[in-house]
């Protein structure tokens, strides 16, 4: 009889305020991880031996994916046919909810596909407001954007900034140290940086008049550990010509700037 495992491409998203990021979390720890709630859903299903998903793109605590991926083989006794892509949708979400975790699609794979290192882009997202504190922010506002201490941003300086990093570099003086740092190359190709005006998730005539949302936007194929994040604070202390050059010596020179 043929085998009943399956691997399938699982694109899905989720709001990320109450988890410990997307990856798997110890069971013992407090606040679990988006990919603890995938596979408990898909054990529900009842399959053979334990699931596991491979997640493409990584997100830290409380940062939400409009769509991520991985990729998971799904393994059902020898008398029942492997889920089709629909079903395992369904099945899914049913067993995710009230999670806020949805599987938007599934498409059944070749078993050597891998959704990480076949992954074509990744692209980060960051909503920006000036004009208020955190705490001061609209409710339906807080944990969707950030709010920064400055009350206008150097947009044209910051916008100027972006540019510096576009291209292939050396980002070892951008990226934070983790366990793995030492078996990564820091060489990266940043396709998008851009700085756009934004607006608020609000209805226009309920919107607070002195606050200005900002789109921040970056695109590559991978990134070094907390490399975007450390790009965006970057961009906040752009207030003068000589931060510009400074980026400019740390992407150029790493190895001068106390890069790797």
């Amino acid at each position: 009889m043929s085998s009943s495992r399956a691997r399938y491409l699982i694109f899905f998203q989720y709001c990320g305020t109450k988890y410990s990021g997307v990856v798997r979390a110890p069971e013992t720890q407090a606040v679990l991880g988006v990919e603890n709630y995938l596979e408990m859903a898909a054990q529900k299903l009842r399959p053979v031996g334990k699931v596991t998903f491979s997640i493409s793109s990584r997100t830290d605590s409380g940062v939400h994916a409009i769509c991520n991926s991985a990729h998971v083989d799904i393994e059902r006794t020898p008398d029942k046919s492997p889920f089709s892509e629909a079903i395992l949708v369904k099945a899914l979400n049913f067993h995710l909810h009230p999670e806020p975790i949805s599987i938007l699609k599934a498409i059944r794979v070749s078993n050597d596909f891998h959704a990480r290192f076949k992954a074509i882009s990744r692209t980060y997202f960051y909503r920006v407001v000036t004009g208020c504190k955190h705490t001061d922010l609209p409710v339906f506002e807080r944990n969707r954007c950030w709010a920064a201490s400055e009350r206008h941003l150097d947009i044209s300086r910051i916008q100027e900034a972006a540019q510096l990093f576009v291209g292939t570099h050396d980002f070892s003086g951008f990226r934070s140290t983790n366990k793995n740092t030492p078996f990564q190359s820091p060489v990266k190709t940043l396709l998008q940086a851009s700085v756009v005006p934004s607006t608020s998730l609000l209805p226009n005539q309920i919107q607070n008049s002195n606050l200005q949302y900002w789109d921040f936007t970056f695109k590559g194929k991978s990134f070094t550990y907390n490399q975007v994040w450390n790009f965006y604070f970057c961009y906040q202390e752009c207030r003068n010509c000589l931060v510009l050059w400074s980026l400019s010596l740390i992407i150029h020179f790493p190895w001068v700037m106390g890069g790797d």
